[in-house]
């Protein structure tokens, strides 16, 4: 049995996880989200900063909780990519350094293929093929999957512009919520009515990608909707804007995600990433995928946003698979391509 140390800093959390046989053995984060807040988004020198000082006491947490000791450690995996340049620096240098003094293998790994695998140390191994809706801050994506470790990562559908989550941010800040703006919608939404206003649904007429996203459009009619009301001297009913702009990206990503299953046959949807947290997407696509025969799976809360575990549990489904390791020369790649669980370059 290997014991899989994974290590992600794409972003601002600092994730440490452990991981062996698809069982997750003990995993710690830290966030520098309160040192974010009064910029109202990420600052990308602060996060490294807060990686450099946070990773040896995240890795010892995680240690600790798995009761195990650094010499245990059998593979380190580390996500390469993408994410912010300097931050996810930070946590391919410390995880080179720990496979380096080890003597184990290092995997660099895509950051959106953990967010596939965390799922497997909830609910077990992933079916022959399934979707996944990936839907976070930085992504929002729709992807066909085979075996996370050895197949392709087939790309059905991708974001224009403005991923959900960094909708979610901006609506946020247009309704004078807190940072960060997916959970501080999703409170608001509890106490409105998301059939208020008729906000739009991007590219879902029947000349549009039927796989595509785009929700720049919709920030900005929510934009014009607040300017409207507030130049005409009315109150600005934020429950209600925050409910009704949540129904619109809950009813926009679970529609396409259904419609990608049927379309290819699949029985199994897969939502992940920071916005399968949100209320309203999980209810809905429970609601859909229930009505579609459709079996639907979604990481825990706390496992949705960035963390550890996902990537010590792909890199432990490589390690299970016989997957090549990464030389320790594996560059950073913040803008890495999703075409594998495993980053490829000129270093191999």
């Amino acid at each position: 049995m290997t014991v899989v140390l994974g290590i992600e800093t794409s972003c601002d959390e600092t994730g440490a996880g452990l991981v062996a046989e698809g069982r997750l053995l003990g995993d710690a984060l830290s966030s520098s989200m309160s040192e974010h807040a009064r910029f109202g988004g990420v600052v990308p020198e602060i996060a490294a900063r807060a990686h450099l000082e946070a990773m040896l006491p995240v890795v010892r947490e995680a240690l600790t909780r798995a009761s195990l000791d650094l010499s245990d450690v059998g593979a380190v995996a580390v996500t390469a990519g993408p994410g912010l340049s300097t931050a996810v620096q930070v946590g391919l240098a410390s995880a080179k350094a720990f496979a380096f003094a080890l003597d184990v293998p290092l995997y660099g790994v895509h950051h959106l293929a953990g967010h596939a695998a965390v799922d497997v140390l909830e609910h077990g191994p992933l079916p022959p093929r399934c979707v996944a809706l990936v839907v976070s801050g930085g992504h929002t994506s729709l992807l066909l999957l085979g075996d996370l470790a050895r197949d392709p990562i087939v790309h059905l559908g991708d974001t224009a512009d403005d991923a959900a989550g960094e909708a979610f941010d901006k609506v946020a800040r247009i309704l004078g919520l807190p940072y960060p703006g997916g959970p501080s919608v999703d409170r608001a939404a509890r106490d409105g009515d998301p059939r208020a206003i008729a906000f739009p649904r991007p590219l879902t007429r029947p000349s549009d990608p039927r796989y595509g996203f785009s929700f720049s459009g919709l920030k900005t009619a929510v934009a014009r909707w607040v300017e409207a009301r507030q130049g005409a001297g009315g109150d600005l009913p934020v429950a209600d804007v925050a409910a009704s702009f949540q129904e619109a990206v809950a009813d926009t990503v679970t529609r396409k995600a259904v419609a990608a299953c049927l379309d290819h046959g699949v029985d199994t949807l897969l939502v992940v990433g920071g916005v399968a947290a949100n209320s309203r997407v999980r209810a809905l696509a429970e609601e859909r995928c229930a009505a579609a025969g459709i079996e639907l799976r979604v990481p825990p809360m706390r496992l949705c946003t960035d963390n550890g575990a996902m990537i010590a549990a792909v890199g432990d489904l490589l390690v299970r698979a016989g997957a090549p390791a990464s030389e320790l020369r594996i560059p950073a790649d913040p803008s890495a391509p999703l075409t594998g669980a495993l980053l490829a370059g000129p270093w191999r």
